[in-house]
């Protein structure tokens, strides 16, 4: 048996980490019941997915610092998908806030006759690619990426967790759930915070103060999360992740690709990416060039 069957196996067409997914906590998610108060955070995976983590819960409960500060952010706001869900989800307080990596197509039945709001957040794929890269380095859970000119491949032809970046886009960007979903990018988060929160504040109804949103803000920063060991990913033993290798929270910042991708890469990665967004209605914020 590979390496690769052992760490990961296909579900539905896609790679998931065998570690902290099963086939048992597929059905549980494929069965799960949505409540009409419950907000879901969804993100290809290395797209912000932590930070919403981190954001939901204090928006929620205007800006109470409780739970990110006593609770692993893997169990205050638990992912849809993973092992964990089924052990924490009575402890979950309501509106509950999750996170997942699924595809629109993967969700299950009661979120569609749910009203329950979902935040897509996308991030632009080369610098989903580094960080990715860089995260399969440390997460001994998963395959060694290999060099970067192999990763990239991989990337490309779907060989990863989740499969295709421009697959996951295409299903959240076409599904018409009107106002129950609001679009945001990591781009737009990183430039401006407080704003981005008091999007997310005003879709989610809430009508926090200026006060309560810089406070959150500051909660939510890259520098503060890297020093909360419920948020940065310390408590995980080493022989899972190995942050000598490269910390779980790295850079945060935008277009560090650029300090990775090679013009031949870039052309090529570009090309893959806009050929197979070819036809598509929906525009996307930043050049893939």
């Amino acid at each position: 048996m590979s390496p690769e069957r052992e760490k990961c196996f296909w579900y539905r067409g896609l790679p998931v980490p065998a570690e902290t997914h099963s086939l048992d906590s597929l059905r549980f998610a494929e069965d799960f019941s949505f409540r009409d108060e419950d907000v879901l955070a969804v993100t290809y995976p290395k797209s912000g997915t932590i930070w919403m983590q981190e954001i939901l819960p204090l928006v929620l409960n205007g800006g109470d610092l409780t739970p990110v500060q006593t609770i692993p952010n893997w169990d205050r706001v638990p992912w849809l998908e993973e092992k964990r869900l089924a052990l924490v989800l009575d402890q979950l307080t309501s509106p509950r806030a999750l996170v997942t990596h699924f595809p629109f197509d993967l969700m299950p039945p009661s979120f569609h006759t749910s009203k329950a709001k979902v935040i897509y957040v996308m991030r632009n794929p080369k610098d989903v690619l580094v960080s990715s890269y860089f995260f399969h380095q440390m997460a001994t859970f998963l395959d060694d990426p290999g060099t970067f000119d192999e990763f990239m491949d991989k990337f490309l032809e779907g060989r990863v967790l989740f499969g295709k970046w421009t697959d996951h886009v295409k299903s959240w960007m076409k599904a018409e759930l009107g106002d129950r979903i609001l679009y945001m990018t990591y781009e737009d988060m990183v430039e401006d915070l407080p704003g981005s929160l008091r999007t997310i504040s005003h879709f989610l109804g809430k009508n926090l103060s200026d006060q309560v949103i810089d406070k959150i803000a500051e909660t939510c920063s890259f520098k503060t999360m890297k020093d909360n060991k419920m948020s940065n990913f310390s408590l995980v033993p080493k022989m899972y992740m190995d942050s000598d290798k490269s910390p779980f929270l790295r850079k945060g910042i935008v277009g560090d690709w650029k300090n990775h991708l090679n013009p031949d890469q870039l052309a090529r990665f570009c090309s893959v990416i806009r050929k197979e967004l070819e036809g598509q209605s929906m525009s996307l914020p930043w050049s893939l060039d």
